[in-house]
């Protein structure tokens, strides 16, 4: 069955949400929206759409004037096998003693690593982007270090690669979160697949904006991937529910981003220990000062 794809920008996130939610009510029906911030400081939002039948493309160029957005870009995508062309191109991951990997790959699971099973259909933070990457390179430098995770949460947690990590190297629960229903349950499912029932939480909140979060803090590591303007939004959060002393790992910013995240955080008490460039990505440790 072919599957057809419908792509637009336009500025403001109000704007593309508002877009997205018409398109919903087109016929046929999109099977898929999706509405993302473009990573690149324009302030360009992005609306995805998915259809299994082709689209009332009048009915989308309507939409699309109505809100602004640039004419939708339609096109008939082939028929493709999408786990099966996962799995051949994620190929296993290391990042420090870390080793990220599909069950296809599970016999090139090397000895005395801390192995970390994340299935090919489940594949947003895998280890392969340079985010995720630079977060586990960081987790491995602090236990490098002699610092011990005891009350760590990851924050927007996605697959909870970056939870699990924790849970593999120290011996307390670690916390999960992410603001997609559906994120939780890949999270909750990544757990499972990783015997680590009872050992990472994982939980659907905006932030720190839950019962269960506030109630566990303050934490001495808080994991935070995401991207830009949810980093510098939640930086007052941060401050106030990382004890003194407490590490935190950021990263989904863009090199050119990197110093502005920085000097947020400083003005919190929260100051750079360290960064790292992986490709155009940068993820920055910083401790929270006295």
């Amino acid at each position: 069955m072919p599957t057809f794809t419908a792509l637009t920008t336009l500025m403001g996130k109000d704007r593309a949400e508002a877009l997205g939610e018409a398109v919903e009510r087109l016929v046929p029906e999109p099977t898929g929206i999706g509405v993302f911030e473009i990573e690149d400081d324009s302030g360009l939002w992005e609306v995805a759409c998915y259809f299994t039948e082709a689209p009332d493309e009048t009915g989308l160029a309507l939409l699309a004037a109505a809100h602004d957005a640039k004419p939708f870009a339609v096109s008939e995508l082939p028929e493709t096998d999408w786990v099966a062309k996962v799995r051949r191109e994620l190929t296993p991951v290391a990042a420090g003693r870390f080793f990220v990997y599909g069950s296809h790959d599970a016999d090139k699971v090397p000895e005395g690593c801390e192995p970390l099973l994340i299935e090919a259909a489940m594949a947003f933070g895998t280890g392969h982007h340079g985010t995720t990457l630079g977060c586990l390179r960081a987790l491995d430098r602090l236990a490098n270090d002699g610092f011990q995770g005891r009350n760590v949460v990851d924050i927007g947690c996605g697959t909870a690669v970056l939870a699990m990590a924790a849970a593999r190297i120290w011996p307390d629960t670690v916390l999960a979160s992410d603001i997609d229903a559906v994120a939780v349950e890949v999270a909750e499912a990544n757990v499972t697949a990783n015997g680590l029932e009872g050992r990472v939480r994982c939980i659907e909140a905006t932030g720190f904006d839950n019962p269960e979060l506030q109630a566990a803090a303050p934490f001495d590591l808080v994991f935070a991937n995401i991207l830009k303007g949810p980093l510098i939004a939640l930086a007052p959060d941060v401050a106030a529910y990382t004890r003194t002393d407490g590490k935190v790992i950021l990263s989904g910013i863009l090199n050119t981003q990197a110093d502005e995240v920085i000097a947020v955080y400083a003005r919190h008490g929260i100051n750079l220990a360290q960064r790292e460039e992986i490709g155009e990505w940068t993820t920055i440790t910083l401790v929270k000062e006295g």
